[in-house]
């Protein structure tokens, strides 16, 4: 029997030719595979924790609202009827802007909605500094 051939690397057999049937890993190979492994895990629990966060922050919208119509009433007052969807333990408050002909803005005003019900309509009073030509809601946040 014939002794190995030292210029060979570890495990190739004298003889067989190179890369043909494979090569065995080295220490840096499995380290650095561990390592693909490792990441690509922590990749994806990274993905799934902004996922739900990103879920929460959707769903978890639970005051919304929209003007059904408004009046301007005179020249310093907008009514606004506003119809409110919330969760029935949801308390908040919902932002509304008035702007006069030119654009400018001539009133805002935060209107709060603590009932316990999931349906509100209600018609509110903004005061403006000069006449108003349109109401609009600029959002809800709840608390």
């Amino acid at each position: 029997m014939a002794a190995a051939d030292p210029k060979l690397p570890e495990g190739h057999a004298p003889g067989l030719p190179e890369g043909r049937y494979g090569r065995s890993r080295t220490a840096d190979e499995a380290a650095d595979r561990k390592l693909k492994i490792v990441g690509s895990v922590l990749g994806i629990v990274l993905l799934g924790v902004v996922g739900w966060f990103g879920y929460d922050y959707i769903n978890g919208a639970k005051l919304s609202a929209e003007v059904i119509k408004f009046d301007v009433v005179s020249d310093h007052a907008v009514e606004a009827h506003l119809e409110v969807r919330k969760d029935s333990g949801a308390k908040g408050y919902c932002t509304l802007r008035s702007q006069a002909e030119s654009g400018d803005e001539v009133g805002r005003k935060d209107f709060r909605f603590d009932e316990h019900t999931g349906r509100i309509d209600r018609v509110v009073t903004l005061r403006t500094t000069k006449k108003a030509t349109s109401v609009e809601l600029l959002g809800c946040h709840s608390d």
